[in-house]
């Protein structure tokens, strides 16, 4: 494996399973990960394309700010971090259940 191949499975962290995630799956064919911080939409697509051997239409990346929080009198907050909804072309799905 070269370099390049081992930084692209590196940028996709975990996928973001939730209400929205499946909603947006379901109807769209969308999919949402959690992705590392400095990766790019080039990036994000050459990944998912190599993990999973589909093709991937569009990536539209957004960046999550981390919530303060309190813990007794010290204020806390969550580390800021980064999802990418990758839609993919028709005719190409990814079971999340079985990776």
């Amino acid at each position: 494996m070269s370099v390049n191949r081992l930084e692209l499975m590196n940028v996709l962290l975990a996928p973001v399973i939730s209400e929205k995630s499946t909603r947006v799956a379901d109807t769209e064919n969308c999919f949402v990960f959690k992705v590392r911080k400095n990766a790019s939409k080039a990036q994000v697509k050459k990944a998912v394309e190599l993990m999973f051997g589909v093709e991937v239409e569009s990536v539209r990346t957004l960046n999550v700010t981390g919530k303060s929080k309190r813990f007794g009198r010290i204020l806390g907050k969550r580390p800021d971090w980064k999802k990418a909804y990758v839609r993919l072309k028709p005719g190409h799905e990814i079971d999340l259940s079985a990776a």
